[in-house]
């Protein structure tokens, strides 16, 4: 039995039916789910170091399965999808800007011409999509992409990221009518999930299938079900100081390597946030815009804050509970050991304050639909442990991700870790192997940069890549081995890494290793280069 903690669904004479005829039908290549989490921080589920959100279903796929410790997006939402779907960097399909290209001249290509669901389907797949959307061309000009021009055969789709009261529904690309009270994004997005799965085992059962489910948790606003909130109140009034060493001691229990832990930095904050005036007269006047030390905030301000944590440790439950009632109906069905799960975040933990959307109604009860509030740069460090800085940058705590694989039938040794350096392009060539294609093909006018993650299923190793190239809001970074570059802020000095032993990124070594540091950079700017003549850039990159 895969699940613990959670009962099983009683299923009736004609679950079974399906059930079994699925079973006689199951096709020979495994079937593939990728989940994506929205906001959430490197050590927020039990089994990367957090203390108390439970998170019973994760953690069973990570102990029947693989734990990759050095695997990475693109430090923010829309690149990351983009990257996954398509199999390349954000900056080759337009997802992204680049630095050294202006999008108001000239004409600009992105490199794919097939998206990776589509190249699933021409393998004999049947492709699914329920939850946040958000892949996009951003330059030169806003262009969304449709669901079936990426290649899925059905989709759900939460058009905004309200997740109690939303007001844009879609399936297929037609909009729905919206729900009443009680609504709540990750189930709805499970219960389309499972929809998919259900149609699938009864009419396509002799195909295997993709499912994407992308959740909007938790991403701000932090809002969820009062029943959900209720078991974390009074859980994190140890403040985010205590917070973060207890998720440090947890990981080295666990099995991660003991790093050196970034500290606090309470002058780096996303700069479109509120202003502390604002913080106060918009949300609360016990709201805190900076990661001041615990102690140093008042009764008032512990307790609100407090009661954010407890609200972002109900949307990562619920969120666990709802991949828990999937993962059983992949049981029901027949379909769990011959299928593979994927696990990951778009990016790690926020520090963005914003009021918008809705926007917050003052005294609002905290976590209702009422009220918007945002996990900030506090809770965000501790989420992100025992990583440097947010979502957006491109150090640690913004692009280094948990990723649990889990597939009773194709990994080695149960419970193990991977340690080989890895990121979100390489998803599509794993696919591409997995499903009977060419990982080396996806379809463009250039070479896709990922690699296939299908060898080290198996076993742990580490082998040559090429470096793994970083770059958001004019903020750079590379990774070759075990040495990075990077840089905190557009026009700042390049700063020097040796991740051996400092993925807090607490040492820099660029006064010392200034050769290393020099091939770095000269690596970051030749696929920068690459990159702006691909797309058809013209002019001298900065």
């Amino acid at each position: 039995m895969l699940l613990t903690g959670i009962p099983l669904i009683l299923m009736t004479m004609g679950c079974r039916d399906i059930r079994q005829d699925a079973s006689e039908m199951l096709p020979s290549k495994p079937n593939i789910v990728f989940i994506l989490a929205d906001d959430m921080g490197y050590s927020d589920l039990g089994c990367y170091g957090a203390e108390v959100i439970r998170t019973p279903n994760l953690d069973r796929l990570a102990e029947e399965g693989l734990r990759f410790t050095d695997f990475y997006n693109t430090g923010r939402c829309w690149p990351t999808r983009t990257s996954l779907l398509s199999g390349y960097y954000p900056h080759q399909v337009l997802s992204d800007p680049i630095d050294g290209v202006d999008y108001e001249q000239g004409s600009f290509t992105p490199v794919n011409t097939t998206w990776m669901p589509a190249l699933l389907k021409q393998q004999g797949y049947r492709c699914y999509h329920s939850g946040k959307w958000h892949i996009f061309r951003r330059v030169p000009r806003y262009q969304e992409m449709s669901f079936d021009e990426v290649g899925f055969d059905r989709s759900y789709r939460t058009q905004d990221g309200r997740h109690l009261r939303p007001l844009v529904l879609l399936e297929n690309g037609d909009t729905l009518p919206l729900p009443g009270a009680g609504y709540e994004a990750s189930r709805a997005i499970v219960d389309h999930a499972i929809k998919y799965l259900e149609e699938h085992a009864a009419q396509h059962a002799e195909m295997p299938f993709f499912s994407y489910i992308a959740f909007i948790a938790p991403h701000f606003p932090l809002q969820a079900l009062q029943e959900d909130i209720d078991p974390y109140r009074g859980k994190f009034t140890m403040g985010w100081n205590d917070l973060r060493a207890l998720r440090e001691e947890n990981r080295t229990e666990l099995g991660f390597r003991d790093d050196a832990v970034a500290p606090f930095e309470p002058e780096r904050y996303a700069p479109w946030n509120l202003t502390p005036e604002e913080l106060v007269s918009q949300i609360d006047p016990a709201e805190v815009g900076r990661a001041l030390p615990w102690s140093t905030l008042t009764a008032d301000q512990q307790e609100f804050q407090a009661s954010k944590m407890a609200i972002h440790a109900a949307m990562v439950t619920r969120m666990d509970s709802e991949i828990g009632r999937f993962l059983e109906k992949l049981e029901e069905l027949g379909y769990l050991d011959n299928t593979l799960i994927f696990f990951c975040s778009d990016n790690g933990a926020s520090t963005e304050m914003m009021n918008r959307a809705d926007r917050h109604t003052p005294g609002a009860v905290a976590g209702s639909a009422d009220s918007y509030l945002c996990l900030g740069p506090g809770w965000s460090t501790a989420a992100n442990t025992p990583f440097r800085l947010h979502k957006t940058w491109v150090h640690e705590g913004g692009i280094a991700t948990p990723l649990l694989v889990h597939w009773p039938e194709g990994i080695g040794k149960p419970g193990e870790f991977r340690h080989m350096p890895a990121h979100i392009t390489d998803i599509a060539p794993t696919l591409l192997e997995l499903s009977g294609g060419d990982p080396g093909r996806l379809e463009g006018r250039y070479d896709a940069p990922g690699i296939s993650l299908v060898p080290f299923l198996k076993e742990d190793r580490v082998t040559d890549r090429p470096p793994l190239f970083f770059h958001h809001e004019h903020k750079r970074a590379i990774r070759d081995g075990n040495w990075k570059a990077v840089t905190i802020e557009s026009g700042a000095p390049w700063e020097l890494y040796d991740l051996s032993f400092d993925r807090g990124e607490t040492m820099d070594l660029s006064a010392v290793e200034t050769e290393k540091l020099r091939q770095l950079v000269s690596a970051w700017e030749e696929q920068r280069n690459l990159m702006v003549s691909e797309i058809g850039g013209e002019g001298d990159p900065p």
